[in-house]
C-alpha cells in the first residue's frame, strides 16, 4: 500500500504547484491592472 500514498503525495504536489503557478499569474495580472492608468 506504500504505492498508494506515494502516488497520492505525487498528486498532491504536483496540484500545488499548479495551483501555485495559476495563483502567480492572477496576482500579476491584477498588479498590472491597477499599476496601468485606464485610457478610456
Amino acid at each position: 500500500m506504500w504505492y498508494f500514498t506515494w502516488i497520492l503525495g505525487l498528486f498532491l504536489a504536483c496540484s500545488f504547484g499548479i495551483i501555485n503557478a495559476l495563483w502567480l499569474e492572477s496576482s500579476e495580472n491584477m498588479d498590472r491592472e491597477h499599476d496601468e492608468p485606464i485610457d478610456k
